[in-house]
Order: structure tokens, then sequence, then C-alpha cells
């Protein structure tokens, strides 16, 4: 049996749903559905998560689909956080002038 057929935790607790349950370190609400690593029974989210969670923790141990999952998944996190630290650059620039004109009329 392979890592991927039935993935267990270091205390052995399965990971997975219904059958085989997230281990117990994890708190996650009742009615959660996670996308579950079967490398390392980690819980998360999304489908994107995990696939940024494997390439990252489990990078040597991918296939070529789990790889592909997680470069599409990276460049659309890079391409977030790009339009994330452009708008933030935005409003610091915006507060900055704001606040010197502000000052220039009252001073």
């Amino acid at each position: 049996m392979t890592g991927t057929d039935n993935p267990t935790d270091r205390s052995g607790t399965t990971a997975g749903n219904d059958r085989n349950p997230v281990p117990e370190e994890y708190d996650l609400p009742p009615d959660a559905d996670p996308a579950v690593c079967g490398y390392c029974g980690a819980p998360f989210a999304d489908e994107e998560l995990l696939a940024l969670h494997r390439g990252i923790d489990h990078a040597t141990a991918l296939d070529a689909a789990e790889r592909e999952a997680f470069d599409e998944a990276y460049e659309s996190e890079e391409e977030r956080l790009r339009l994330f630290r452009l708008k933030a650059l935005g409003a610091l620039v915006l507060l900055y002038f704001g606040l010197l004109m502000t000052y220039s009329v009252f001073a």
C-alpha cells in the first residue's frame, strides 16, 4: 500500500472524510467538508489550498497532475498577491498625499 492509498498521520489516525475521519489534532466544524491531504492527512478549505500544500510540503512525492495543479494554484496566488500589493501601494500613496494636502491647507 502506498501513502496515497491509506494516508495516516503520525498517530496512526486515518485521514479523509466520512469513511476516514480527519486526525483529531485538527478542530473542524462538524458540517465541514475539507479537502484532505493524501500524504499527511491535513485538512484544507478548498482544493487550491491543498494543491499549494502538496507542492510545498510534499514536492518530491507529486505526480504530474499534482505538480500541474500546484503550478496553477501558485500562479493564481501570485496574481492575487501582486494585485493586493498594488492596491496597498495605491492606498498608501493616496493617504500620504491626502494628509500632505490637509496639512498644507491648515498649516
